[in-house]
C-alpha cells in the first residue's frame, strides 16, 4: 500500500484540528480562530527558513499551534500563569481521541505549556521555539496592536493615559492604560524570538507599534518618542 502524501496528511489534519476548537465558546476576539489560523501561518514561514528545512516536525508544530489556547484563562485571573499548562494536559486528551500519532502528543504538550510568556517554561525543543515564536508574531504589528486595543476594551482599560501617554513622568502601568500594556510587553517580543526568521519578521512588524505610540505622544502636545 503507498503511503498518503506528506501534504495530504497535513491538510486532513488542519481540518480535524481546526474542528477541534473552531467553536470554542472561551474565546475572547484576541484568541479566536482566526488568531490560530494566524499562528499556523506564522509558524508555516519560520519553518520555510533553510535553516529548519527537515528538522521540524510539522504535525507537532500543527497540533500545537492549533490547541496553544484551548484552554481560556482571563488575563486578569490568578491561574493565567498556569494556562498553557492547563491548555497542554487539555489537548493531550484531545489529540488522543481523535487518533493523532501517540509519540507526537508529549511534543507538543511541550510546545504548548512553553510558549507562553507568562509561564517562564523554557523551550526544549525546535518545535517549542517555533510555535513561541509564531505565536508572539502575532502579538507585535497591525494585527498585534488592534489584540492589545481589542482585549483592553474588553477588560475596560481606556486605550493610553490622556496627559502623558508615553510615561513619562508616571510610572508603566499596563493594567490601567493599553498602551501601556504595548510599552511594558509588546515592543520588546522581537528580541525574546528563538529563530532568525521569528526576530527579523518580528523586528519588521513592532516598527508599526513604535510609530502608533510616537503619534500618541505627538498628538496629545506631548514630545516624541525615542525611535526604536
Amino acid at each position: 500500500m503507498l503511503s498518503q502524501p506528506h501534504d495530504d496528511i497535513e491538510t486532513e489534519w488542519t481540518a480535524r484540528l481546526r474542528d477541534l476548537v473552531a467553536e470554542d465558546p472561551g474565546a475572547d476576539s484576541a484568541h479566536d480562530i482566526h488568531h490560530l489560523d494566524r499562528v499556523w501561518a506564522n509558524a508555516r514561514t519560520i519553518m520555510a527558513a533553510p535553516e529548519h528545512r527537515d528538522r521540524v516536525d510539522t504535525l507537532v508544530v500543527l497540533a500545537a499551534a492549533y490547541l496553544h489556547d484551548c484552554v481560556a484563562v482571563p488575563k486578569s485571573s490568578p491561574d493565567r500563569p498556569r494556562a498553557s499548562r492547563m491548555a497542554a494536559e487539555r489537548a493531550s486528551g484531545l489529540l488522543h481521541s481523535i487518533g493523532f500519532p501517540e509519540s507526537k502528543i508529549p511534543a507538543v504538550a511541550h510546545a504548548i505549556a512553553a510558549h507562553s510568556y507568562s509561564a517562564r517554561i523554557p523551550t526544549e525543543t525546535l518545535e517549542a521555539k517555533i510555535l513561541q515564536d509564531a505565536d508572539r508574531l502575532d502579538a507585535v504589528g497591525a494585527i498585534g496592536l488592534a489584540r492589545t486595543i481589542a482585549v483592553g476594551a474588553e477588560l475596560g482599560r481606556p486605550l493610553f493615559h490622556p496627559t502623558d501617554p508615553a510615561a513619562r513622568s508616571r510610572p508603566v502601568d499596563e493594567v490601567t492604560w493599553s498602551a501601556d500594556h504595548l510599552m511594558e510587553k509588546i515592543v520588546k517580543l522581537p528580541a525574546t524570538m528563538n529563530t532568525a526568521a521569528g526576530r527579523a519578521l518580528g523586528e519588521r512588524r513592532i516598527a508599526i507599534v513604535h510609530a502608533f505610540l510616537a503619534g500618541l505622544e505627538e498628538e496629545t502636545g506631548a514630545s516624541g518618542l525615542p525611535q526604536p
